[in-house]
């Protein structure tokens, strides 16, 4: 985490600071080269916070409850993005005609500081409610998933043989069936040692929707790492790849038998949920910014 890589560099350089520091050489060049590794971990870290965010959510488990979740998140940060001055687009749309929601919906969000504020979103998000689909008015609990990865990632650092993806081609639906006599211009890419894919239908060619979900991948995969190296110092074995991700709760979203929002990771809460699903989610925003 961040405060420990924080606390670690505070305790070294307070080391550098006693009087008989260069005393041992050999201790000293230990703790210089521990100081830069950890200066660059830091740097890694925080290196696209500036910068734009794509954001992807998944239904989880909850059936039409869950595709509902779907659409009301996408609704909530759409909202926060206007409050933030942030420009989106949607890059790729699964709807649910019977629920309404989406199985899964992608767009981005283009700003100052967009990956830095929500790049803590990612993670499961629990529902619990009246069921709006139940006919008997039962409480329902369901999941959904968020995902916020870079805009872009720069080429040296992530570099994907070809012979690692699999590309397929889809016709891409539009209002008023728009590609109805296109050809297939949407894009999904598949990096094969993950199985990790990018789905892209919102540019105007095959090629800029390869292209985009090129970018995308790299940057899914860029943040795939660091998860990995935090989740290796914190000694867990938890891959976004993998069905255990869906246990990992962040945040749960309470509307019945009474309203409350918490993040289970800063024990940030409120009761206010209108004021939440319009997007002020500043107060969970800067408490995330510790993690």
């Amino acid at each position: 985490m961040a405060g420990e890589t924080e606390k670690r560099l505070q305790e070294l350089e307070a080391e550098m600071q006693k009087p008989d520091f260069w005393q041992d050489k050999e201790k000293a060049r230990e703790v210089l080269r521990e100081i830069s590794a950890l200066k660059e971990k830091e740097k890694a870290k925080y290196k696209y916070d500036k910068g734009d965010a794509v954001v992807t959510i998944f239904a989880g488990a909850g059936g039409d409850d869950a595709e509902d979740w779907v659409r009301i998140l996408f609704e909530m940060y759409s909202r926060l993005a206007e409050k933030r001055g942030w420009e989106r687009k949607i890059l790729h749309e699964h709807k649910a005609p019977e629920s309404g929601g989406y199985k899964n919906i992608t767009f981005e969000l283009k700003g100052k500081g967009v990956y830095g504020a929500l790049k803590n979103e990612s993670g499961v998000h629990r529902l619990v409610r009246i069921s709006p689909f139940s006919a008997k008015k039962l409480r329902h609990t369901s999941f959904a998933m968020v995902e916020v990865i870079p805009r872009f990632i720069e080429p040296k650092e992530i570099d994907i043989p070809e012979k690692d993806i699999r590309l397929e081609f889809s016709r891409a639906g539009g209002p008023g069936g728009q590609n109805v006599n296109k050809r297939d211009t949407a894009v999904r890419v598949v990096h094969l040692p993950t199985n990790i894919s990018v789905h892209v239908s919102s540019e105007r060619s095959q090629q800029q929707n390869k292209e985009r979900a090129l970018e995308m991948l790299k940057a899914k995969l860029y943040r795939r790492n660091l998860e990995i190296q935090k989740e290796k110092e914190e000694s867990m074995k938890v891959s976004k790849t993998t069905e255990a991700e869906w246990g990992r709760q962040i945040r749960s979203y309470v509307f019945h038998p009474y309203q409350m929002v918490k993040d289970h990771r800063t024990g940030v809460e409120t009761s206010d949920m209108d004021a939440i699903l319009d997007g002020e989610l500043d107060e969970f925003i800067e408490a995330e910014r510790e993690l």
